[in-house]
């Protein structure tokens, strides 16, 4: 049954607009109010998180992949996982944009993963994908360091990030895009998938694209994305829509939308939250009435749609957490 809930909040700032430069610094840090890492600040990190940065998940492209992880400091033997992933229209963006959800959830009894992912500047589709897939594989190949439940992991992101974080629910690994970045002998697929503003098919999405970019004179995103038009790489589009893939065994979704975003217009989660609901998939909506893009960054509406994806992982996963 479709689950439509409202909000209203002030209106945070396009994911696309949020690319940050990577600091000097590396390795990881004492817990500090605002420790400085290699992405930039992070928030205040309370007494029951630890925070690891510069953990190396895998490679790509000739190059070590690094993610920033956020654990409990409990005694419960085992927790859920959640990869989260940044936006940035595939080609920016740095993994700080979900540090303050991933130490909340940490703080909830979540294991969570900020990750980095090779951009369309340094490489072109499927290189995204390839990354966060490994990024998945990397939390299930260290679950008993960990203490993470590998049956339990969710992917969480937002814009281009919740595009990733869908594919990661839906493909399986003979839909192949698995690349060669380590720890192949585990699964890549989310058990979850919580998706804020997210592109899921792309053949409507360039519709609404390509006459932002006509009036731009630039490529759109996914078009650097993919590293060419509609008309040149068809197939690619396809392959790189989440909606290709929908079928009975993909995880459950959640999406959170702004019902006036028009960088990504809300039909993308409408339609995918139905073809899912059509084949048996858990799959909900809240809508975030007259907010745009990023609106889940700021405000309100930062609160709402951070206890949203609680309440959603705890019941997906049956988890307990305050």
């Amino acid at each position: 049954m479709k689950t439509v809930l409202m909000g209203v909040a002030m209106c945070g700032a396009l994911s696309a607009a949020l690319s940050l430069a990577w600091s000097a610094e590396r390795g990881a840090r004492p817990q500090q109010d605002k420790p400085q890492g290699r992405w930039g600040e992070l928030p205040p990190i309370p007494d029951n998180v630890e925070v690891l940065e510069d953990v190396v998940y895998g490679s790509g492209g000739g190059r070590d992949l690094r993610l920033v992880l956020f654990l409990p400091k409990d005694d419960r033997p085992i927790h859920p996982g959640v990869v989260f992933i940044h936006g940035g229209g595939w080609s920016g963006g740095s993994p700080l944009h979900f540090y303050r959800q991933a130490t909340y959830l940490a703080s909830k009894g979540y294991v969570g993963a900020c990750v980095e992912y090779r951009l369309s500047g340094e490489a072109k589709f499927p290189a995204a994908i390839e990354d966060v897939k490994c990024a998945v594989r990397w939390m299930r190949a260290n679950a008993d360091k960990y203490r993470i439940d590998r049956n339990r992991i969710a992917s969480a992101g937002g814009s281009a990030g919740g595009h990733l974080a869908s594919m990661l629910g839906v493909m399986n690994k003979e839909d192949d895009l698995e690349g060669d970045g380590g720890h192949a002998e585990f699964s890549s697929k989310t058990n979850a998938v919580v998706a804020f503003n997210g592109a899921f098919d792309f053949t409507p999405l360039m519709d609404h694209m390509q006459r932002r970019s006509e009036q731009s004179g630039k490529p759109s995103p996914p078009e650097k994305f993919i590293g060419g038009s509609m008309k040149e790489f068809p197939e690619k589009f396809k392959q790189a829509s989440p909606m290709t893939y929908v079928d009975a065994t993909d995880a459950p979704h959640a999406f959170l939308h702004g019902t006036a975003d028009v960088t990504v217009p809300i039909k993308q989660s409408v339609d995918m939250m139905e073809a899912l609901q059509e084949v048996g998939v858990r799959a909900e909506l809240y809508e975030a009435e007259g907010e745009g893009h990023g609106f889940f960054n700021a405000g309100p509406e930062y609160e709402k749609t951070l206890k949203r994806m609680k309440k959603f992982l705890n019941d997906v996963f049956e988890w307990s957490a305050p």
